[in-house]
C-alpha cells in the first residue's frame, strides 16, 4: 500500500501536523475490550501523562472522548457542585467559551473581562475573591491562542491556592510543550487534547487531576457522557476501559506520539525546539515588514499573531491560498479588535521549516511588487 505524504504544513494550533509514525500507528484495528488495548495502551498512556505532569503522589489522569472543549465541558460540569461558583479569568475565545459553558449548564459564574491583549492583573483577581466568598473555582486558558498569549499561571495559581479554591487550568494548547508542574503549582484539574503539543491526533481529550479532588465529584455531573467521575471510575475499576466507545485509532496515535516526545528529550526538548521554531518566525516576520499583535514579553511559543497588511490590495484568502501552494496552512485572525491573521508552529514542524516558511512567504507578497523597497507590510492597528 503506498503511503501519502502530507502535501503542507498544518502551521495551526492543533490539529497540526504529525510524524509519519504517528499516523502508521493508526493502521491496526484494536479491540475496546481487551487488555492488549487497556492495559497495555490506555493505561500506559494515562500512567505516562501524570509523569509528564508532576512528580508528586496523588495526581490521577482521565481520557475523555471528543474534542478539547468536550474535556472542558466535562470537567466544568462534573467538578463544581450545585452551590458552588465559579470565577472564569477571560482574555480570549477560549476563556470566553469557558463562560458560555458555565452559562449552558446553569453554573454561577463571574467572568474576568479582560479584552484579548492584556493579562490578569493579580490585585483585581485578589479582590474579587476577597469580596466573594461564594467563589469555589476559579478557571483560566494557559496559552489563549486568540492571541499567542501565555497568561501567568504561577500567580494566579499562588493566589487561587491562598484563598483556598480550585483551580482549573485549560492547558490545551500547552501542555507537553512547555514544562509545567501540576502538583507544585497547585492545579487541581488540567486539561488538554491529543492533537497538541504531544503531537496526536484528534479524537479525544484528557484531565489530569488531583485524586482528592476528583473523589468528591461523584452525582455532580450534569452530563450522562461527560461525567469525569464515572469514566475515571470505569477505567479505575476496568484498568483502561472506557465507559463508552473510545477512539481506538487516535488513542494508538498517541501513544506513540507519546514515545516520540520521550524520545526527542521530554518536554524540556519539545519546549526548546518549539521556542526556537517561534523566535525564527518573528524575527523573519519582522524582516518581511510584519508586526507582532501582542507585546513580545506576552508572546507563546506555541502561535504568533501578526497585523495583517494595510495595503488596499491584501486579501487574506489570495495569501493563504498562494502559501498553501508553497507547502504551508496558517490560521486566520480572531481577534475582535485588530485586523490580524496567525502562524503556529507546533507540531512536527523543525527550525528548517520556518526558514521556508519565511521565503515562501517573502515571495507570496503579491501586494507588493517590491518587498525591499517597499513601506512596512503590517501596519493595521487595533480599533478604539
Amino acid at each position: 500500500m503506498e503511503t501519502v505524504e502530507n502535501q503542507y504544513l498544518l502551521l495551526t494550533p492543533g490539529p497540526l501536523s504529525t510524524s509519519r509514525t504517528v499516523r502508521e500507528a493508526m493502521l491496526k484495528d484494536w479491540c475496546t475490550w481487551d487488555d492488549d488495548y487497556n492495559k497495555g495502551i490506555v493505561e500506559v498512556i494515562r500512567q505516562q501523562l501524570v509523569a509528564l505532569a508532576t512528580a508528586q503522589d496523588g495526581y490521577t489522569c482521565v481520557l475523555m472522548q471528543g474534542s478539547g472543549t468536550a474535556s472542558v465541558e466535562a470537567t466544568i460540569g462534573s467538578v463544581i457542585p450545585a452551590d458552588g461558583k465559579l470565577l472564569v479569568i477571560n482574555n480570549g475565545a477560549y476563556g470566553e467559551r469557558i463562560g458560555q459553558i458555565a452559562q449552558y449548564l446553569n453554573i454561577a459564574h463571574h467572568i474576568v473581562e479582560l479584552g484579548e491583549v492584556a493579562q490578569p492583573d493579580m490585585q483585581a483577581l485578589e479582590n474579587i475573591l476577597a469580596e466573594d466568598p461564594a467563589i469555589t473555582h476559579v478557571a483560566m486558558v494557559h496559552c489563549e491562542t486568540t492571541t499567542g498569549m501565555l497568561n501567568p499561571v504561577a500567580p494566579v495559581c499562588e493566589l487561587v491556592k491562598a484563598h483556598g479554591k480550585v483551580m482549573i487550568l485549560d492547558a490545551m494548547s500547552s501542555f507537553g510543550g512547555i514544562p509545567l508542574d501540576v502538583g507544585a503549582l497547585g492545579i487541581d484539574f488540567l486539561i488538554s487534547s491529543a492533537n497538541k503539543c504531544i503531537q496526536g491526533v484528534p479524537g479525544f481529550g484528557f484531565v489530569l487531576a488531583k485524586q482528592a479532588e476528583l473523589e468528591q465529584c461523584q452525582d455532580r455531573a450534569r452530563s450522562l457522557t461527560l461525567d469525569l467521575y464515572e469514566q475515571w471510575q470505569c477505567m479505575e475499576k476496568n484498568h483502561g476501559k472506557w465507559r463508552f466507545t473510545s477512539p481506538t485509532h487516535t488513542v494508538r496515535a498517541f501513544y506513540q506520539a507519546l514515545q516520540e516526545l520521550l524520545a526527542e528529550g521530554g518536554v524540556e526538548a519539545r519546549y526548546a525546539r518549539y521556542l526556537s521554531n517561534q523566535q525564527i518566525l518573528v524575527d523573519g516576520m519582522e524582516r518581511l515588514g510584519f508586526r507582532c499583535l501582542l507585546d513580545k514579553s506576552l508572546h507563546s511559543p506555541i502561535i504568533t499573531s501578526f497585523y495583517s497588511p494595510a495595503h488596499p490590495d491584501y486579501d487574506f484568502k489570495t495569501f493563504y491560498h498562494l502559501l498553501k501552494e508553497k507547502g504551508f496552512v496558517i490560521y486566520p485572525g480572531k481577534v475582535s479588535n485588530a485586523d490580524c491573521f496567525r502562524i503556529g508552529n507546533i507540531g512536527e514542524v523543525y527550525n528548517q521549516d520556518i526558514h521556508r516558511l519565511i521565503d515562501a512567504i517573502g515571495t507570496a507578497m503579491y501586494w507588493q511588487h517590491d518587498v525591499e523597497n517597499s513601506t512596512p507590510a503590517g501596519t493595521q492597528e487595533p480599533q478604539a
